[in-house]
């Protein structure tokens, strides 16, 4: 059995993905000289809603180890809403994989479409910030089996490219 940060048990035999939405508006500062919003900006977003998503898997502090790469299918604009969707995908020991869509909405033209998705990975921490075990996840439906099974097929990439970083490194 294993404990969250409260000291409370947490079954690792129920458990099933967490879901978090987040909405923000583009405003000025978010934009560059396009009117387009800055990439960064929506990374930060990426993130936080993540993170949101990891903690509450997790009953832990967790930390950003990994954001696969970005790809910006539509331009997010000056005035549109953006709806950020996080889910807990896959599970390992310490770690998390959590999905991200992001959605923009031209409200006054009433469309909503795809804009981009990302994929983060987050480690959980105990109390002496050092990584700590996270309860295992149950997926259930068939969109959660399939997301389960694609975050294994992505983490064995992300721990390929990793080898090959830390040999290069070693060898330089």
């Amino acid at each position: 059995m294993l404990h969250n940060n409260r000291g409370m048990e947490v079954s690792d035999k129920e458990r099933h993905p967490i879901y978090v939405e987040n909405t923000e508006l583009v405003l000025p500062p978010d934009t560059n000289h396009h009117g387009t919003v800055f990439g960064g900006r929506v990374l930060q977003w990426i993130d936080i809603t993540a993170a949101i998503a990891a903690q509450r898997d997790s009953g832990r502090r967790v930390v950003t180890a990994s954001i696969d790469e970005m790809h910006f299918i539509v331009p997010i604009q000056l005035g549109n809403v953006v709806t950020l969707k996080a889910c807990v995908n896959g599970v390992h020991r310490t770690s998390m994989e959590i999905g991200v869509r992001i959605e923009r909405e031209d409200v006054l033209e009433n469309l909503k479409e795809h804009a981009a998705t990302a994929y983060l990975t987050f480690v959980a921490l105990d109390d002496d910030m050092k990584p700590t075990p996270v309860p295992k996840l149950m997926p259930n439906t068939t969109v959660e089996k399939r997301r389960a099974d694609e975050a294994k097929l992505r983490r064995q990439s992300r721990l390929t490219h990793r080898e090959r970083l830390l040999k290069r490194r070693q060898e330089a």
